[in-house]
């Protein structure tokens, strides 16, 4: 069914055909609908706050291609910068003044960072950026968490063993025991399973890799505290702290999670937001580190689309609407108020709402959680049914109640007014 009651025909009638000619029909794996009820919802175009489907019916938005969409559809800024680099030329290869742009956009809005580089993805950055944490120690080991995503790069798709602390085994076919060999899997929020792990292998960690806003496996907001001892930690044994804000940068503020949590990383990576709706990754950090990248130094990187002058052209118009419309403060308003209906809704249903400025989720239990263990797998269908019947309603959430919701600048109060009498209403069915 439709926001107006219709059923979804053209969308089923694409996505058979999308069957017989990509694998499940999509071309990234929570699209399938697996954790949802009917068929994927094919889109045929976004504006704003809304987007309509290919029967033409339509949406408010709260999944915003997973996040980049922090000014909605087609914000008339980004669509004319995107257009005069069109114009100009596609892709170059070659290197163009709109990089230099962005740089300095990202540099002066995220402290940690005083030298970046641009790849085409998040997964790109993040791999990126942990080649990189060995090549400047000289060491192995990277430590990761369960509940943080960090792409789909070989090392990092693993999952934890049954132990406090293992070495990562893998989680996708494919990937080699030896590939995740040197990936240790610890649980968020455990200052002793890191004590013990330094305490027996800290000479040969070369990072401790996280989400320092875990969005990814629910909402798992983290303790300030928590965040301070692990970047005291490893400090003290000389490793290299990693954020990945590739979802929390420039989403919860300007200075992503370093400026939330007072927390300053040595390297960090990022991606949606700065691409303004198109493909772009980037990771950046110290100046001393990034100067081991080649050419300069002997970590070899590249990338031939890497600083495409339309993405970067459409990040950079992005970043400065964000830095100059005090996007952010509207944003927390508009969180506040959706807050202020749902939160008392799914408490009385026991269920948590936990927010963080414009990212938003709901729970699966009373308690807000700070780890993945605490995530009730068992309770996910009960959001697929709630899923569904948000798009009966005109509101489009993403497909798998693991994800976050996000709010976007083009929706006004009746907009956040209307998800949040949905959202207050299906929370208690």
């Amino acid at each position: 069914m439709s926001g107006n009651g219709h059923t979804r025909k053209k969308s089923s009638e694409l996505y058979r055909r999308a069957c017989e000619l990509l694998p499940a029909g999509v071309n990234s794996p929570v699209r399938a609908y697996g954790a949802v009820p009917g068929d994927p919802l094919f889109v045929e175009r976004g504006e704003g706050a809304y987007l309509w489907d290919a029967d033409g019916q339509k949406y408010l938005d709260c999944c915003g291609s997973w996040g980049p969409l922090i000014l909605g559809h087609g914000h008339p800024t980004v669509l004319e910068a995107v257009n005069g680099a069109v114009a100009r030329g596609m892709t170059f290869g070659a290197p163009c003044e709109a990089e230099i742009t962005l740089a300095e956009l990202v540099i002066e809005s995220y402290p940690a960072v005083e030298m970046v580089r641009f790849v085409s993805s998040g997964t790109e950055a993040v791999m990126s950026a942990v080649r990189l944490a060995r090549g400047f120690t000289g060491r192995d080991l990277i430590v990761k968490f369960t509940g943080c995503y960090h792409g789909h790069s070989d090392a990092l798709l693993v999952a934890g063993g049954s132990g406090l602390a293992t070495f990562g085994v893998s989680s996708s076919a494919g990937v080699t025991a030896g590939t995740v060999a040197d990936t240790v899997v610890v649980p968020l929020d455990d200052e002793q399973v890191l004590r013990d792990l330094f305490a027996e292998r800290g000479g040969d960690i070369a990072a401790i890799l996280l989400e320092p806003l875990p969005a990814n496996s629910g909402l798992l907001k983290q303790r300030p505290e928590y965040l301070a001892f692990l970047r005291q930690i490893t400090r003290e044994h000389g490793a290299l702290l990693i954020f990945d804000e590739v979802i929390s940068g420039f989403r919860v503020g300007l200075a992503g999670a370093e400026g939330l949590y007072g927390v300053s990383p040595d390297l960090a990576t990022f991606g949606k937001i700065i691409g303004g709706g198109m493909p772009v990754g980037a990771f950046g950090g110290r100046r001393e580190i990034m100067e081991r990248l080649a050419p300069l130094g002997d970590v070899y990187q590249a990338g031939t689309l890497s600083g495409n002058p339309v993405a970067m052209a459409a990040g950079a118009a992005a970043m400065r609407v964000l830095r100059e419309e005090n996007v952010h403060d509207k944003l927390e308003a508009l969180g506040q108020r959706l807050e202020a209906v749902v939160a008392p809704a799914a408490a009385e249903a026991g269920i948590a709402f936990v927010r963080q400025g414009s990212i938003f989720w709901l729970g699966t239990g009373p308690e807000a959680p700070r780890q993945v263990e605490s995530v009730d797998a068992d309770a996910m269908p009960r959001y697929g049914r709630l899923q569904e019947a948000a798009l009966e309603r005109g509101v489009y959430l993403a497909p798998s109640g693991w994800e976050v919701g996000f709010l976007n600048a083009a929706m006004t109060e009746d907009d956040v007014d209307h998800l949040a009498a949905v959202l207050a209403e299906l929370v208690k069915s």
